[in-house]
């Protein structure tokens, strides 16, 4: 569990079969559907991927507000480098009637955390381009364009040695 430094309610949580239809029922904005997967595929993904997949709810106090997941040390390029090990953010899904009130900055700066702690020094996470892209939000986050594209979208890095 990731507390935060906002407020002590704010913390990220594994998902359980508790809240797990709570989770599932999550959705961002109408025109933001088309650019992240919906919480079920993520959890499916989570299954599937079990061994590099963190998955976990976004928590205020009792309310589920949001979902998140990253990726953990994950060979980027299997045929290319196999040094080449990258860990970051898989998903981020802040529902609708929460936007705008930073959540989703806590749940990418506890996911930097979660990373730091176990020894990585970058993250990543990619974007779709085009309207209601998240690429400000997370170009206002310290990530930065790599020059790489993943299934066609921008992949972006955090240096997390820094401050």
């Amino acid at each position: 569990m990731t507390t935060s430094t906002r407020t002590p309610s704010l913390r990220l949580e594994p998902v359980t079969p508790d809240d797990f239809d709570a989770v599932c029922a999550l959705s961002v904005r109408p025109d933001q559907a088309h650019l992240v997967a919906p919480v079920v595929k993520s959890l499916a993904e989570a299954y599937v991927h079990g061994e590099t997949a963190w998955p976990r709810a976004i928590v205020d106090g009792d309310e589920i507000v949001g979902f998140v997941m990253a990726f953990l040390d994950i060979a980027w390029n299997p045929a290319g480098d196999p040094r080449d090990i990258r860990s970051g953010l898989w998903r981020l899904n802040i529902s609708a009637a929460h936007q705008s009130k930073g959540y989703g900055r806590f749940a990418v700066e506890a996911v930097a955390a979660e990373l730091r702690g176990r020894g990585a020094s970058h993250a990543y996470v990619t974007w779709h381009v085009g309207p209601g892209t998240p690429e400000p939000f997370y170009l206002g986050l310290g990530f930065r364009p790599t020059g790489e594209q993943s299934d066609g979208e921008t992949v972006a890095v955090l240096d997390l040695t820094g401050p």
